[in-house]
């Protein structure tokens, strides 16, 4: 086998492009809840997603969706999606879904929450801070679910 063949099987990981695919602010109250002078409670929901784009090409996306609310209103709600784009070759199948669960959200995390803050104080607040993220123990606890709901019997009435 000569170099260039065996060079051709080497696993490949670039990230090729970091983008914010969506970004929303909604300050439904304003001007009135900028005279609140109470704490909000602060929901944060996160989600990812993975799907190919071509051959050897993902995009893999992290949202944030921040919800802050005195009492009944909604202080302020944040909704930031940012994505990027990676080239992932010559990696064994069992290997990908791994990669692009726990290895791409890593990489795109401090981006979305940078994008999250900066979003915030834009709009007039204290900035959110996001707490680190163990995206592989999601990933774990997804797998576990599989697991158990595909070995769960199936009843019918």
């Amino acid at each position: 086998m000569t170099a260039a063949v065996e060079e051709n099987n080497q696993p490949i990981f670039n990230l090729d492009k970091i983008y914010v695919k969506d970004i929303s602010l909604e300050i439904p109250h304003a001007p009135k809840i900028f005279l609140s002078r109470d704490n909000p409670q602060v929901d944060i929901q996160l989600h990812t997603q993975a799907g190919s784009i071509e051959e050897g090409q993902f995009e893999v996306m992290v949202k944030a969706t921040v919800t802050a609310r005195i009492g009944e209103k909604v202080m302020f709600l944040v909704e930031v999606e940012q994505a990027g784009i990676f080239q992932i070759r010559n990696v064994p199948a069992d290997e990908l879904e791994p990669i692009l669960a726990v290895m791409c959200p890593n990489i795109l995390f401090p981006y979305l929450r940078e994008a999250v803050s900066d979003v915030v104080v834009r709009g007039g607040f204290a900035p959110v801070l996001l707490n680190p993220i163990n995206f592989d123990a999601i990933y774990q606890q997804q797998k576990q679910q599989q697991l158990a709901q595909a070995a769960a019997p199936v009843t019918t009435h």
